[in-house]
C-alpha cells in the first residue's frame, strides 16, 4: 500500500495510506457484474437469474452498506496534492470508460441471438440500464476534470446511456443553480420522484442546449453544428446504438428504449436524493450564497462508496467541485442519508416511506431547525406542508 510522505514545516513529517487504495477497483468492476449473471444464463437457461440483478441492487448492498457500516475519515490536506497527482486514481476512471460499453454489447448480443421472453428482455433492459446509469457517474467523475483526455472520455462514456447533454448540464447549470428552486436537477421537499422526473430530464436538456448555444454564439459557432459537445456525443450514442441494431436486429430497438429511460432514471434518482428540501439563502442582491457543504445530501457508507467513486461524499464535492474523488472529505453536522444511494433509492420509488424518513430528517437540520423559510419546497405542497409542520 503506498505511503505518502511530506514535510510540513509546523506540523513535522506528514505520511498517509489510502486504505481504500486496491478498494477503488470495485468501482472499476461493478459495473461488469451483468456479464457474471449472462454466464449463468447461458450455463443454466433460467430467465428469473435477471432478476437477482434487482435484489443486488436494492437489497444486497443497502443491508452490506448498514453491516460494514461507514468511514467518516478524511486525507490530512498537507497530503491531498500528492494524492491528486496520484495518476493510479484517474487511470481507474480511464479503465471504467470501456467496460460500459463491453456490458451493453453483451446485453444486446443475448437479447439479439437468444430467443428471450418479452419479461427476460424487459429485465436485461433494465440490468444493462441500471449499470449504463453507472455510466454517467463515471462521466460525472471525469467531466469535472479539466484535462482534455478525461473530458473527451466523458463525452465517450455518455453514448452508453444516450445522455451526451450530461456534463455540459451538470458542469454549468447545476452546479450553478443546485439547491435552489431555479434549478430542476434539485428535488423539492414534497414532490415525489415521479413528479421530479417529469420535470427533471426535459428541463436539464433544455438547459444543457442553452448553455451550449450560448458558447458556441460567443465563438460565432452556429448551434447546429458538430462543434456543438452535446451533439458530439449524441452522435457518438447513435453510431453505437445504431450498429447494434443493424446487427442484431429491429428487436433491438424496444431493448434499447427500456435501457435508455432506466439508465436516465439512475442519474434522476441520484439528483432526487442529493439535494431533496436542501435551500441556498438568497442574498439582498438577488444572488444566491456560495454552495456549502450542508446544501447537498452526504453519506460515508463504505461499499456504496468504493463501487461509485465516492459520489456520496456530495457535500464535498457540491462545495469544491474540482476535487478529484480520491479526496472528497467529510464535514462535521452536514446532511446525512440513513443509508448509501442504493437503499434511498428504493425509499424514494415509494413516496410515502421516504417523506416518512425524509422529511422530518430535513426539518432538524442545524441550520434548518424546523424553519421552512429555509426549505426548498414543491410550490404545489406548499400550503399543506406549512399546515402540516407549522
Amino acid at each position: 500500500m503506498k505511503l505518502y510522505s511530506i514535510y510540513h514545516e509546523k506540523k513535522g513529517l506528514i505520511q498517509y495510506r489510502d486504505k481504500k487504495r486496491t478498494l477503488w477497483l470495485a468501482s472499476v468492476f461493478f459495473p461488469l457484474l451483468p456479464l457474471y449473471f449472462i454466464s449463468v444464463y447461458l450455463r443454466t437457461g433460467q430467465e428469473a437469474i435477471f432478476v437477482v440483478p434487482l435484489i443486488v441492487s436494492y437489497v444486497i448492498i443497502p443491508l452490506l452498506d448498514w453491516m460494514i457500516g461507514t468511514d467518516s475519515s478524511n486525507p490530512p490536506e498537507e497530503i491531498v496534492p500528492l494524492l491528486e497527482e496520484d495518476k493510479y486514481y484517474r487511470y481507474l476512471t480511464f479503465l471504467t470508460v470501456p467496460m460500459h460499453f463491453i456490458v451493453l454489447i453483451a446485453c444486446a448480443w443475448l437479447v439479439g441471438t437468444h430467443t428471450l421472453s418479452f419479461t427476460a428482455i424487459f429485465l436485461v433492459a433494465i440490468m444493462a440500464g441500471g449499470y449504463s446509469g453507472i455510466g454517467i457517474n463515471t462521466a460525472h467523475e471525469l467531466g469535472h476534470k479539466n484535462t482534455w483526455i478525461e473530458q473527451l472520455l466523458a463525452k465517450i462514456v455518455l453514448a452508453v446511456p444516450a445522455y451526451g447533454h450530461f456534463t455540459v448540464e451538470h458542469n454549468s447549470g447545476h452546479h450553478v443553480k443546485v439547491s435552489t428552486p431555479e434549478d430542476p436537477a434539485s428535488s423539492r421537499m414534497g414532490e415525489s420522484i415521479y413528479s421530479f422526473a417529469v420535470r427533471e430530464i426535459p428541463e436539464t436538456f433544455n438547459r444543457a442546449w442553452q448553455i451550449e448555444t450560448k458558447r458556441l454564439e460567443k465563438l460565432k459557432k452556429p448551434a447546429l453544428s458538430f462543434q456543438n459537445q452535446i451533439i458530439q456525443s449524441y452522435a457518438l450514442s447513435l453510431l453505437l446504438q445504431g450498429s447494434l441494431v443493424l446487427v442484431f436486429g429491429v428487436q433491438l430497438i424496444a431493448f434499447l428504449a427500456i435501457h435508455n429511460i432506466w439508465a436516465w432514471l439512475q442519474l434522476t434518482s441520484a439528483n432526487y436524493i442529493e439535494h431533496y428540501g436542501l435551500l441556498r439563502a438568497k442574498k439582498s442582491n438577488g444572488r444566491y450564497e456560495r454552495c456549502k457543504p450542508h446544501h447537498s445530501w452526504n453519506t460515508n457508507y463504505v461499499l456504496s462508496n468504493i463501487v461509485l467513486f465516492h459520489l456520496e461524499r456530495h457535500s464535498d464535492h457540491h462545495a469544491y467541485p474540482a476535487r478529484r474523488y480520491q479526496s472528497l472529505r467529510n464535514f462535521d453536522d452536514i446532511p446525512e442519508l440513513p443509508n448509501g444511494y442504493f437503499g434511498m433509492y428504493l425509499c424514494a420509488y415509494i413516496p410515502k416511506l421516504w417523506f416518512k424518513i425524509m422529511d422530518h430528517r430535513l426539518l432538524s437540520l442545524p441550520h434548518i431547525n424546523g424553519d421552512l423559510s429555509k426549505v426548498n419546497i414543491c410550490p404545489n405542497k406548499r400550503d399543506a406542508i406549512i399546515a402540516k409542520y407549522n
